[in-house]
């Protein structure tokens, strides 16, 4: 795993450009205005945090980068459906052996629960094809009482919690 001195899985990895950060717009500016969270919103989570704290800036966890640059989270494969309190979040393992995948989508699953209103149902998943183990990853995933489980492994939330902490 990380840190443990065993050759990376992917020693060279493709790495992709950042999108821009958003500007605001006048009528998100608006008070008077409901907001309502939309796809960019997700990818960015800039609404309910500071924006260094953005969903596409958690880091991989056996690279230096993040899951944008390694393009294993892209903003098209963000859906949120404010008015059903729905956001679902498809993400690429960077090889199809992944065996980060489920730690990556924990870390995702993580972020969105510590970052949104409680009101939102959250499914984070593979891309579909992209994984060979994408069922049962997608199913741990998927499964409440695992997540929680595993949020009180205090050695697996470390390693959440660096995934999501900013680099410095």
């Amino acid at each position: 795993g990380p840190g443990s001195g065993a050759p990376l899985e992917n020693a060279n990895p493709l790495i992709y450009r950042r999108s821009g950060e958003r500007p605001v717009t006048a009528r998100e500016e608006d008070d008077e205005l409901p907001d309502s969270i939309d796809d960019r919103e997700i990818f960015d989570i800039s609404v309910f945090l500071n924006p260094v704290h953005l969903i596409r800036s958690i880091n991989d966890p056996e690279h230096p980068l993040t899951l944008e640059e390694l393009n294993v989270v892209e903003q098209v494969r963000v859906k949120v459906n404010d008015a059903e309190s729905t956001v679902a979040v498809e993400f690429t393992p960077t090889i199809p052996h992944c065996s980060m995948a489920t730690l990556i989508g924990l870390s995702i699953k993580v972020k969105l629960i510590r970052s949104l209103p409680e009101r939102f149902k959250l499914d984070v998943h593979i891309t579909p094809g992209t994984h060979a183990s994408e069922h049962a990853v997608n199913k741990q995933l998927a499964d409440k009482e695992r997540v929680a489980a595993a949020l009180e492994n205090s050695h697996l939330l470390e390693v959440v919690n660096q995934c999501l902490s900013a680099r410095s």
